[in-house]
């Protein structure tokens, strides 16, 4: 129960709300435990002498009780719910804003759909874990004292039987609780498994419906949803056995209660009433016995949810602000307001840019994915002037998209330094480094959001607002000449364009993403390949447009196409992740056989 223990800072501000909703639970559970000795006076007082008027008394107490416990119920759960639900809603928020945080190795380590189980079932297992779990797995030993206290009052000689069936209670449970933690740590793991292959049928469902694959999915879907089935069962099993036993000794415990107790009354040390009240409390006590095995159960999964839960938060970033940007500044200390991250809200400090330039380097970077055997870049350098377009062209694999990870941060160089103005960017607070930064990549990413959010995205200030108004969202998407066909949607710049995007073509894709990335007109421009799903005609007019902001940004390219390279004022030709020759468009033509193979050029 350690995981489950480090949730406590969260519940502790509140712990004396929660700590009066189990009391609650225990009074209105407990206070039932009095009807069994009211039921066992009546039957040896008012009943055997005929007393109505007792028997009144009697009753009316019975109501009163009823009344308490109905009272108790209403008061715990309207505390207790709108308490966990604020709790699971704090642990959503903290994992999401956390999973933001992270870097791009750790979300490709992990599959999505592992993430997305640790983010909703584990979570919901959780809230329902302290709602109700919790609170009853905490009261049920005392009603199980409680109700052995009253059984001594009333006859000892049933606390012996009490505790008897209690000893092989705890090895049932000691047994139960050795297999049941590893069948439900292997549900709960496949469950993440099931919602990844989910996930990438529906995103992938074109590739599936195209090539006639969806029997394939299928039966990859079923074979993981059958092996779900099996740790099912085996917990359906276990449940089994404990739920059987559980049920099983309450049931031979009345059994004892009665016999014993009529042995008790006809030689005369016990009477009927105590007879009746003992086996009233028994039954009573019956429903909190046979419940443990589901609270125990709940408990377990609720520790594996919690274990899976530290897992993802236990990750650490390794792309983080430098120390000077984490720590809490003042207005008096920084000279300068601090300004919040949209991601975190943690404060960072105003930008250590000079707005006056806009030079971008790279010198002897060395980078090399953690997996991988060789570098994929190998000593780059490279510096692009204020306002200066380099366009990189190469063969798949000699590291262009590394490049370009490499100025936002997405990666951090293995060596060497990507510096922005001078400087590193690891010493620049990430806000302040990628509030400066406009990125398209060639796999358009949109969100189910309307078109104009979309674009506003790239505009978004450090406080989370959007710092662009729909005349500068329409002027981003006529630089992307994606102007036309966004009037042609039916809600214009309203228009939801559907879970990633696909609502539209892959070229309208392109040129949403694109006007994103010129949106804020950013001092720095990183283009991967931006325009491969666009049409030659399209692309020309794209590129017309885009000539008048590149004039004012520094930017890099990574191009495929002849036109794209002539857009940039230099061109680096690329292989094996070094820098081969540097040159203007017509240069490398004329003098490097390399570019020319790239570009289709023959001699």
């Amino acid at each position: 129960m350690r995981d489950l223990s480090r949730f406590w800072p969260d519940i502790r501000p509140r712990a004396w709300r929660y700590a009066v909703s189990i009391l609650l639970a225990l009074f209105s559970t407990g206070i039932g435990l009095v009807i069994p000795v009211l039921t066992g006076r009546a039957v040896d007082g008012p009943i055997a002498e005929h007393d109505h008027r007792g028997l009144v008394v009697i009753v009316l107490l019975v109501v009163a009780v009823g009344v308490a416990e109905s009272l108790a119920q209403l008061i715990r759960r309207m505390i207790t719910a709108g308490m966990t639900a604020d709790w699971e809603v704090l642990w959503r928020r903290r994992l999401f804003s956390h999973l933001q945080r992270l870097d791009i190795t750790h979300h490709d380590a992990w599959d999505s759909g592992q993430m997305l189980s640790r983010a909703t079932n584990d979570l919901t297992q959780l809230r329902r874990f302290t709602a109700f779990g919790l609170p009853f797995l905490v009261i049920t030993p005392f009603l199980v004292v409680i109700g052995g206290l009253i059984l001594s009052f009333i006859q000892p000689v049933f606390v012996v039987l009490l505790v008897v069936m209690a000893l092989p209670t705890m090895v049932g449970v000691a047994w139960f609780n050795s297999r049941y933690k590893i069948a439900a740590r292997a549900a709960q793991d496949t469950m993440g498994e099931v919602s990844t292959s989910v996930e990438e049928s529906v995103q992938g469902i074109r590739v599936l419906l195209a090539f006639g694959r969806s029997t394939w999915a299928a039966q990859r879907f079923r074979l993981i949803v059958e092996r779900l089935r099996g740790h099912e069962l085996e917990k359906v099993r276990l449940d089994a056995w404990l739920f059987g036993a559980i049920m099983l000794l309450p049931q031979l415990a009345l059994v004892a209660f009665a016999a014993v107790g009529a042995w008790g009354v006809v030689v005369g040390w016990a009477t009927i009433g105590q007879t009746v009240a003992a086996i009233t409390l028994m039954m009573y006590l019956r429903m909190p016995i046979e419940m443990f095995g589901f609270l125990l159960a709940d408990a377990l999964m609720a520790a594996t949810a919690a274990t899976r839960y530290w897992e993802l938060m236990d990750l650490q970033p390794r792309i983080t602000d430098p120390e000077a940007a984490e720590a809490p500044r003042t207005e008096e200390a920084a000279g300068a307001p601090a300004r919040q991250t949209p991601a975190t809200g943690i404060p960072t400090p105003a930008s250590s840019f000079d707005p006056a330039d806009g030079v971008l380097e790279f010198d002897r970077v060395v980078f090399q994915h953690e997996d991988a055997e060789a570098p994929l870049l190998a000593g780059v350098n490279l510096r692009i002037a204020p306002g200066e377009t380099l366009a990189l062209v190469g063969t798949t694999g000699t590291g262009k998209t590394a490049m370009t990870a490499l100025v936002p941060r997405l990666f951090d160089v293995t060596a060497g330094a990507v510096r922005v103005d001078g400087s590193d960017v690891r010493d620049l607070a990430l806000a302040d480094l990628r509030s400066r930064m406009g990125v398209a990549f060639e796999e358009p990413i949109l969100f189910s959001a309307s078109v104009r959010e979309n674009v506003a995205m790239g505009t978004q200030s450090v406080e989370g607002g959007t710092a662009i108004d729909d005349d500068g969202v329409w002027e981003a998407l006529e630089i992307a000449q994606a102007a036309d066909f966004v009037r042609a949607l039916p809600d214009g710049l309203g228009t939801e364009v559907g879970e990633q995007g696909l609502s539209l073509s892959g070229g309208q894709r392109q040129r949403i993403a694109l006007a994103r990335a010129v949106a804020g007109r950013p001092r720095f421009l990183v283009l991967d390949d931006p325009l491969s799903a666009v049409d030659v005609d399209t692309e020309d007019r794209v590129q017309e447009r885009l000539r008048t902001v590149l004039a004012t940004t520094t930017a890099l390219i990574v191009a495929h196409r002849p036109s794209t390279a002539a857009l940039a004022d230099r061109v680096a030709v690329m292989d094996d992740g070094r820098v081969l020759a540097v040159g203007g468009h017509e240069e490398l033509l004329g003098t490097s056989a390399v570019y020319r193979n790239l570009m289709g050029v023959t001699a």
